[in-house]
């Protein structure tokens, strides 16, 4: 059981006294604390700060979130942030073993931390450090990178509106997308045009029509704050209609369009910005491409790939240098950047990555009735208990989670097939051993509005060529054409993977059941969230895994069916 309030506060003034390590990332590498009674307690710094919260998937209360425990790095990003995992991760950024960090920044020892932490985000809790950000920096604007409206059963079955609301009652100023398009054009729209009217402004530069290439939304919005002028611009993931169903945004045109980008930067300082901050959805390895090719960008406040970077990776290009953060997921983190704007230009900078811990943070009234209000006509579902497990379950990582496994198995059982395809989503909360597995949880793995579960023969040169082609949009060591999240996830089938291979050779050895592939033989294969239009009518993916777990009640150990690695062993991004 995790302590209370009152009772970890105590803990941490103790632990403090004998050097305990919060997080408060200064300039320098090492992170260390300024208040032991209260470590969200924040020196004011300069004279512009924006806050940034990305990729919380519909999140509304606290949850247990594990890190990855593998997040390879290929070509120049072998062994570069954000592809550092456990101790490695640890080191670079100066982090204590055992300490609030490392249980924030990593899987290490995640089942004791959880226990003894508690859980993270909850936007009641984010509400109030919000605000109480914005007591020490009047003015302030909070950015939100997109990944808002999906995740979670109520946004769902709101159709987005429980996250909405939720925005509007946060505060957010500035927004961006990816997930939130699968509710369709129309519906964003919708909400961009009439909830946010006036309040929040949607921001994406890459978002163009098909036909006449005009810009979609604002590409750019100037605010001022304390009498500097600051340029925000916004990056909507650049794979949309290929990551989700392309029928969800048809008339419209994403991608990452480097050349309108620096057009964009050249306009917004001819109107006189003084400081420039992309709010990115890019995924990090592209941001940092972009960084060091884009110039004129002071900073690029990055979500999509849920990487939690304690410090910001500062990259070099011509006109000068661009500081590249990346915020998170879940709610579980809010980034505090600070700058100083003297000559009208950026001097100085500070920057903390803030964990948000439930337990350190009394939750605000009026979100905390918000929430509740949303949930209670769900309440009962949610909260309908279906099996327990030995193992703790997550989804996070490069291959197979053992929520994902679960996923699969449920998948193979459930439809009668000897391999499973599941999609490598990084969002997705964590359930401890032991803890009930509700239908919440189930949800929060799979609720998507094109959630239909499929049955298809595919032939073994196809199966290779799928995983081949996921295997490249993740690996390939041209960070723009990588699109983001993990490698599908498998089950039945076994084979080896070695991501420093060229496309069409990072998968070998494949078999099922210790028996080759064969390469013309076709075999049954179940899946879901297919991209396809016109899918035919089938179970919905939640319900297949709560009837799994159901049937099961008690499951032991969970067996990851992960591929053999090859090319890893001296990867930092693997424990």
């Amino acid at each position: 059981m995790s302590l209370n309030r009152r009772e970890f506060l105590q803990m941490l003034a103790v632990a403090s006294a004998a050097g305990f390590q919060l997080n408060t990332a200064s300039a320098s590498n090492k992170i260390t604390t300024t208040s032991p009674s209260d470590p969200y307690e924040l020196a004011p710094f300069g004279n512009v700060s924006v806050m940034h919260y990305t990729d919380c998937h519909a999140q509304l209360n606290p949850i247990y979130f594990r890190e990855p425990s593998i997040n390879l790095g290929i070509g120049a990003m072998k062994n570069q942030p954000p592809h550092l995992v456990g101790e490695h991760y640890l080191k670079h950024f100066g982090i204590d073993k055992g300490s609030l960090d490392a249980y924030a920044f990593t899987s290490l020892d995640f089942i004791e931390a959880s226990k003894k932490y508690g859980k993270v985000g909850g936007f009641a809790h984010l509400k109030t450090l919000v605000d109480k950000v914005r007591a020490q920096r009047p003015g302030a604007l909070l950015l939100d990178g997109g990944d808002t409206w999906q995740g979670s059963w109520t946004a769902l079955q709101t159709n987005a509106q429980d996250m909405v609301d939720a925005q509007l009652e946060l505060g957010v100023d500035i927004m961006t997308s990816h997930w939130d398009m699968t509710y369709g054009a129309d519906r964003a729209l919708e909400i961009i045009e009439n909830d946010f009217s006036g309040k929040i402004d949607f921001i994406a530069q890459n978002i163009i029509t098909n036909d006449f290439e005009e810009p979609v939304f604002e590409p750019y919005v100037i605010k001022e704050m304390n009498g500097v002028p600051i340029a925000i611009i916004g990056q909507a993931f650049p794979y949309t209609p290929i990551a989700n169903p392309r029928h969800f945004v048809p008339d419209w045109s994403f991608g990452i369009r480097e050349a309108r980008m620096q057009e964009m930067v050249n306009e917004a300082r001819g109107k006189g910005a003084q400081a420039v901050i992309l709010l990115s959805h890019n995924g990090m390895d592209v941001d940092l491409k972009l960084a060091s090719r884009v110039t004129g960008i002071d900073a690029i406040m990055g979500g999509h790939t849920h990487d939690g970077i304690a410090k910001p990776i500062i990259v070099e290009n011509s006109g000068g240098k661009t500081l590249v953060t990346n915020a998170g997921s879940n709610g579980k983190f809010l980034g505090v950047l600070d700058l100083e704007v003297k000559g009208g230009k950026v001097t100085d900078y500070r920057y903390k990555l803030l964990p948000v811990f439930s337990n350190l943070i009394e939750p605000d009234k009026g979100m905390t009735a918000l929430i509740e209000k949303v949930r209670a006509p769900y309440q009962k579902q949610l909260a309908e208990e279906l099996a327990v497990c030995d193992d703790t379950l997550y989804r996070r990582g490069n291959f197979n989670g053992t929520f994902d496994q679960l996923i699969c198995n449920s998948l193979m059982e459930g439809l009668d097939t000897p391999i499973a395809f599941s999609p490598g989503f990084r969002w997705g909360t964590s359930v401890l051993p032991g803890q009930p597995i509700t239908f919440e949880h189930v949800a929060d793995q799979t609720a998507i509005t094109y959630g239909t579960v499929t049955r298809n023969l595919l032939s073994g040169e196809l199966i290779k060529e799928i995983l081949e082609d996921v295997a490249d949009n993740l690996f390939n060591p041209d960070p723009y054409y990588q699109q983001g999240g993990d490698m599908v996830r498998v089950g039945g089938l076994q084979f080896t993977f070695d991501p420093t291979e060229k496309m069409g050779k990072r998968v070998s050895d494949l078999a099922l059941n210790g028996t080759s592939l064969d390469a013309k033989k076709e075999y049954p294969v179940a899946g879901w969230a297919s991209v396809q239009e016109n899918v035919p009518d089938n179970k919905p993916i939640w319900d297949v895994v709560a009837g799994y777990l159901k049937d099961k009640k008690t499951i032991g150990s969970v067996e990851l069916n992960t591929p053999k690695l090859k090319g890893v062993k001296d990867n930092m991004g693997v424990i």
